[in-house]
Formats: structure tokens, C-alpha cells, sequence
């Protein structure tokens, strides 16, 4: 990552573990099952416990999208994944294969083009939607090959992946697929909220207070344009800032 505020380059898990040395308060790591009203209060129940509060931020970000090709469920985990590893030891010399156009694709082909015999950059456009110094950067490598206005159409292989099929009728022989094309909001918890939506987003003021009283949401879940990490920790002081004004004025 190159584009934090504070940092010239660091890789995301390491700017993660600085956030979390940097929380003032418990970090509680359980799984949320459910989210909803119980009267005045809002009561989030994991598979351990049940928490209440009077205001709720929701933080929930994205998950992966999938682009629905044959096999593409079952050839994950074995051959096919929906982000980059930290450790590249187990990619050097092999061929792979990046599918997407925006910044993550690019840093991604980038990333993994250190350890790999080749890379296949596979975007369903003729142009990617990334950064220029990015695209430089990927035009400058020698050993990734841009496949534009194509998209994986099959998986093939004997229990593990050996090619993809593309729509185009080309093959491509492989040992691995990273799919980066983007992802969609997690909102699967706030059915029972009322909240509003926007193409699936969740719609927020400039206090990033939902249409909901007392829930505020931040992060690439909601409908702020940009989707990034510095956004994001803006978008969460805001509405850390809105829900404590929120309790102030409910007395």
C-alpha cells in the first residue's frame, strides 16, 4: 500500500496490526449472527454473547465478488482464490493469472509478478480503470501479459486447477487464479434495521447517520464514492463523532 497517509509504503496486514495497537478500547473478536431494535436499545447477539447499545455503527465493509463461471465454486481453495497471499514462496515459478482492471487487479499482477514465471493479467475491457503509474508500472514487466477484453468462462482441472477457459475460445494453461474484481457491500446483518439503500449501499448523511435513528455506517459499505482505507477511517471518526452526538441530545 502506498496511498496511507503516514506511511510511504506498508503492506495491509501490517497497517492493520498498527490500528489494533491503537485502539483505545476491548477489541472483542466473535462472530455477529444477528443485528436489530429491541426498544430503545440495539442488541447485536455473536455466537457467544449478546451486546446492547443506544447508537450502532455499522462498519461492515465488502466481500469478495464472484463472477459466477463454470467451476469457479469448485475450484476454490484449489486453484482459485478471491485475494493475494502475504507469503509468495509457494507462487515462485509458477504461471498465474490476475482477473480485474482496477487497482487492486494491478497491485495484485504486480505483487505476485516478483515470484511467478508469468502472470496473466485477464480484463473483460479493452482499458484498465486503475491508476496510470500503476498501468506503467504493469506494461514495464516482462513477464505479465495483458489478456484485455476477455473473462474466464471455465475451470478446468483434475481436482486441482490446471487452465481456464476464456470467453474467446483461448486457453490458458495455470497453476492459480486470483480474482480481484471488486466486491460487493456486506449488509447481510441489517435486514431487520429498516436501513436505506442505494444499489445496495448504505445511504448516509454527512454525519454518516443512516435514514434509521441512532445507526450511523462508515466504510466501503456505504454510499461514499471513494472505496478506500484513508476514506474509511475518515468516514468511521465522523460517525464515532455522530453517534456520541446523537446520545447527547437523546439525553
Amino acid at each position: 500500500m502506498d496511498n496511507y497517509l503516514g506511511f510511504k509504503s506498508i503492506k495491509g496486514p501490517d497497517l492493520a496490526k498498527e490500528f489494533i495497537a491503537h485502539a483505545p478500547d476491548k477489541i472483542i473478536e466473535e462472530e455477529v449472527k444477528s443485528i436489530c431494535r429491541q426498544d430503545k436499545l440495539f442488541e447485536v447477539k455473536t455466537e457467544k454473547s449478546v451486546y446492547q447499545g443506544q447508537t450502532l455503527i455499522l462498519a461492515l465493509g465488502m466481500k469478495s465478488r464472484k463472477l459466477g463461471f463454470k467451476n469457479e465454486e469448485k475450484f476454490l481453495g484449489k486453484g482459485i482464490a478471491y485475494y493475494t497471499p502475504t507469503d509468495l514462496v509457494e507462487l515462485k515459478g509458477k504461471t498465474l493469472a490476475v482477473v480485474g482492471g482496477g487497482d487492486s487487479a494491478l497491485c495484485a499482477a504486480l505483487k505476485v509478478a516478483g515470484s511467478a514465471k508469468r502472470v496473466y493479467l485477464i480484463h473483460r475491457r479493452n482499458e484498465f480503470r486503475g491508476a496510470p503509474a500503476l498501468i506503467d508500472q504493469i506494461k514495464a514487466k516482462k513477464n505479465i501479459e495483458l489478456v484485455l477484453n476477455a473473462q474466464p468462462e471455465e475451470a478446468k482441472g483434475d481436482g486441482k486447477l490446471t487452465s481456464i477457459v476464456l470467453n474467446t475460445g483461448r486457453e490458458l494453461e495455470i497453476d492459480q487464479v486470483f480474482l480481484e474484481v471488486g466486491g460487493v457491500p456486506n449488509v447481510y446483518l441489517c435486514g431487520e434495521l429498516s436501513v436505506e439503500m442505494d444499489n445496495n449501499f448504505i445511504k448516509v448523511d454527512k454525519r454518516q447517520q443512516t435514514n434509521a435513528p441512532g445507526v450511523f455506517a462508515a466504510g466501503d459499505m456505504t454510499d461514499n464514492p471513494l472505496k478506500q482505507i484513508v476514506t474509511a477511517a475518515a468516514e468511521g471518526a465522523v460517525a464515532a463523532t455522530g453517534a456520541y452526538g446523537y446520545l447527547k441530545n437523546i439525553g
